[in-house]
């Protein structure tokens, strides 16, 4: 049986996970062994962070929209279970955009939940 080597296949290889390196900081987009720990390390951080950067939206809207009611003199709590007792359907996604361009139409949100909160 012949003695098989696999350069060629190891060249693929290599260059492709150097490839993927490109842009790395000193030995980690020069050298294999570590650009190719690293590269596995940025695919872990993609895959954790596809995930967060949802939570961290959420966080955000939740952030705005808390702010603007606090404008219109209510809490972010109050102003959610109002606007649910209302029978107001909006998400925060949604509201967040509106508390950011339009203030009015916020503020006659606030408006609409404050008094199914007071009623």
């Amino acid at each position: 049986m012949a003695r098989v080597k696999g350069g060629f296949t190891n060249r693929r290889r290599h260059k492709k996970v150097l490839k993927l390196a490109k842009g790395y900081f000193g030995s980690k987009h020069r050298l294999f062994k570590t650009a190719n720990e690293q590269v596995m390390k940025s695919f872990m951080y993609a895959y954790r962070d596809r995930r967060q950067k949802k939570r961290d939206f959420r966080r955000l809207w939740i952030t705005r929209i808390n702010a603007a009611a606090r404008i219109n003199g209510m809490t972010y709590s109050t102003m959610m279970h109002g606007l649910k007792l209302a029978g107001i359907e909006v998400n925060r996604k949604m509201l967040a955009d509106i508390a950011v361009n339009d203030a009015k139409a916020f503020a006659d949100l606030a408006t609409a939940a404050r008094a199914k909160v007071n009623a």
